[in-house]
């Protein structure tokens, strides 16, 4: 591949990531859960991490920034998305092979409580 190539293949990558991440920071201020608190999403290579403060205080007592959720790019714009088991210190899946908008929906109503402990 050339110079020029390989600078278009990464701008595209670039331009879809931020894409991505603007679409996830949309869908969370629409979330159902903790409302009055500001999520921070953490871009980490082609995943997407969200953290939180920590509002209910039953993972972190003082009320600290915690993990949420973690949305991993599966190829052909499916995703994996996984919360975050505190105690044991390790991420779960929860969705897997999903289309963005089905994981943004997962993560942000969250019937189960999955994400936002």
């Amino acid at each position: 591949m050339n110079h020029l190539a390989a600078h278009i293949a990464s701008s595209s990558v670039t331009a879809v990531s931020n894409l991505t991440l603007h679409r996830l920071q949309r869908a969370l201020r629409e979330r159902v859960r903790y409302r009055y608190v500001r999520p921070q999403v953490v871009q980490e290579g082609a995943a997407f991490r969200i953290q939180s403060p920590n509002c209910s205080r039953k993972v972190d007592p003082s009320g600290g920034v915690i993990d949420i959720a973690l949305l991993v790019p599966h190829g052909g714009n499916r995703w994996c998305l996984c919360s975050r088991d505190h105690a044991a210190g390790e991420w779960v899946p929860r969705l897997q092979n999903a289309a963005l908008d089905d994981a943004l929906d997962a993560l942000c109503i969250d019937h189960d409580r999955q994400f936002w402990p």
